[in-house]
């Protein structure tokens, strides 16, 4: 039986606010962090008069921190790479910006077009490199803050390119 006097019986929800969870003022999950990046790479206007090229060494710039993370913003050059990597205790989101990186791990090679993200845990290993004749811009969201990078000998990962049968381009 359904009257007006249900909403009654149910309350205001508006005098419940004691039971609302209070919105988050910083990324604190795995998918808010994703959010972040993508918004921060939504927004060209904030990031895009920073970037610069380096023809010797990968160029990176750290935009923003908040409460445990930080967020960089890369460039790569042809040729430019990371070297196979884990990031120490961090977790992160590689965003792909411009033009097309490829990421390597021990499993798996992967061309990363423009708006491609990767998510990875603590101790995930892999190589990133811009084997294309274009530049590339990549933003990188680390939590906690990026503390250690470990490298790793190139014997855990095939650091050479595979097969084209072998390798899935990424798209977002």
């Amino acid at each position: 039986m359904n009257s007006d006097n249900d909403l009654q019986i149910a309350g205001d929800i508006l005098e419940v606010q004691h039971l609302l969870q209070p919105p988050r003022e910083h990324p604190a999950t795995v998918a808010e962090f994703v959010g972040l990046a993508r918004s921060v790479a939504a927004d060209r206007s904030a990031w895009e008069h920073l970037v610069r090229y380096d023809a010797t060494t990968r160029w990176y710039h750290r935009l923003r921190t908040g409460p445990g993370y930080e967020v960089w913003l890369l460039s790569w050059v042809p040729g430019q790479g990371s070297g196979l990597h884990d990031h120490g205790r961090s977790s992160g989101v590689l965003t792909v910006l411009e033009g097309t990186l490829t990421e390597r791990t021990e499993r798996d090679t992967r061309a990363l077009a423009a708006g491609a993200q990767r998510v990875f845990a603590p101790g995930y290993v892999h190589e990133v490199v811009n084997d294309t004749l274009e530049p590339a811009i990549s933003l990188h969201v680390y939590y906690p803050g990026l503390t250690d990078m470990p490298m790793h000998a190139s014997q855990h990962c095939e650091a050479r390119p595979e097969p084209a049968a072998r390798t899935r381009p990424v798209t977002a």
